[in-house]
This record gives structure tokens, sequence and C-alpha cells, in this order.
């Protein structure tokens, strides 16, 4: 494959995957679900390394994203998917943590994780930055599976970078649930509120001091109506 090659030819420069924190956002988006980042259809078979014993080993639109085997929180089994309808007993890739993005894009381009399949060189670069630069300590924002985050603080975010798209109460879009009713995972909404949506205009905040994340999280959560 083309992009193996091209992958596995560049393993020695790894100045050239030098991120930065655009490359590192998509990355994020990639790592939530990279087929609706890229406009493609999910894959139509599941993910090899997914185990069949596993709760969604069926469903391949949910198998073949990064998250559901790594967590959001990117510490798989050892993390908040230690357990659980998401538990599938696959390690995280904090290991991979401040490592070479070149060794990632080989990792991920490989017959086992197959994405050489599926995504570009691009692709490949944003999502390896993310392995390696864009992995959060979330110890500091989340503790007993709360958000810990200043309410006030966060009201002035949400009111300068939320409302204008999620409305006053978080009711916006129509087509979603009010934000509050989601803060039950924190992490997925540390990730999203730092990364984006997929294939939404959503801004993120991966730029900003992450404690700004906390706090906006902590606001819907305290503040707004969950129905």
């Amino acid at each position: 494959m083309p992009v193996v090659v091209a992958a596995l030819s560049m393993v020695a420069g790894t100045a050239a995957y030098a991120a930065d924190e655009g490359s590192v956002a998509r990355g994020g988006r990639l790592y939530d679900k990279w087929y609706s980042v890229t406009g493609q259809d999910a894959p139509a078979e599941s993910h090899k390394l997914y185990p069949a014993s596993a709760k969604y080993a069926d469903k391949p639109g949910t198998n073949w994203r990064c998250k559901e085997c790594h967590g959001w929180d990117g510490m798989g089994v050892d993390g908040a998917y230690s357990g659980g309808k998401h538990f599938s007993g696959i390690k995280g890739i904090n290991g991979m943590k401040g490592g070479d993005p070149a060794a990632v894009i080989a990792l991920l381009s490989a017959p086992a994780h197959g994405f050489g399949d599926y995504l570009g060189e691009q692709d490949l670069t944003d999502l390896a930055n993310f392995v390696v630069q864009g992995q959060d300590s979330y110890a500091a924002y989340v503790s007993d599976g709360k958000i810990v985050g200043d309410v006030e603080r966060g009201k002035q975010v949400y009111g300068t970078v939320c409302a204008n798209c999620h409305g006053d109460e978080g009711k916006l879009p129509k087509e979603m649930p009010p934000l509050a009713s989601l803060t039950g995972n924190p992490w997925e909404l540390m990730h999203k509120v730092l990364n984006g949506q997929p294939k939404e205009v959503m801004p993120a905040l991966r730029v900003f001091d992450h404690q700004n994340a906390a706090d906006v999280i902590a606001y819907i959560e305290a503040e707004l109506p969950k129905e």
C-alpha cells in the first residue's frame, strides 16, 4: 500500500512530524470518529483486533473508533474502560505519549490495525501527533468520575465560546440532547471540548489553558437544564 510505504520511509525523519495544535486537535477528532472526519462510510466488517466476546463486536461503526478500544482517557483497560459495556481488555495508548510519531504511523498502517487502507498521509500524521502530543493528564480535571472546575469561570467561557451555537440553555442544535444531560462522561466531554466534534464547526479549545475546558463542563453540569 502506498500509504504504508510512505509512512515507513519517513520513520527516520521525525522532524517532519513536528506537531502544531491544529494537527493535534484534528488528530483528536480522528481518534473520536475518523471516518466521519474524512467523509467515509464506516468499515463494513468489524476491526480484526476487537475481541469477538466484547459488547460491540458486531458493530463496525463502533469498534473501528480508536476511542472504543483505547478509551477517551487513552488508558484502555487501565482507565475508565476497565469495566462496563465498553470493556474490551485492550491496552491504552498512554505508553506512546511523548514518543515517535513515525512509529505510531507505522503501527497504524500495519495490516493488524489496518488504517493504511483508509487514512491518507496527513490523516495518519495528525492522528499520530495526537497520540504522542495530545494525550492529556485528566487527573487534574476529573476526580472520582466527576469534573473538577470553577463554575463561575466556566459560565464566562460558555457565554463567549459556546452559547452562540448551543444556546443559553445548552439545548441547541435541536437534533442533539441537552448538553447538561451528557456530563456523565467527563473524559469524553474534555476530549470534545479540547479537540472539537467530528464533522462539526465546534471550536477546539486545545490551544488554551485546559482548565477552561474543565470549567465550562463544570458550569454546564451545575447550571444548565438536563431536559
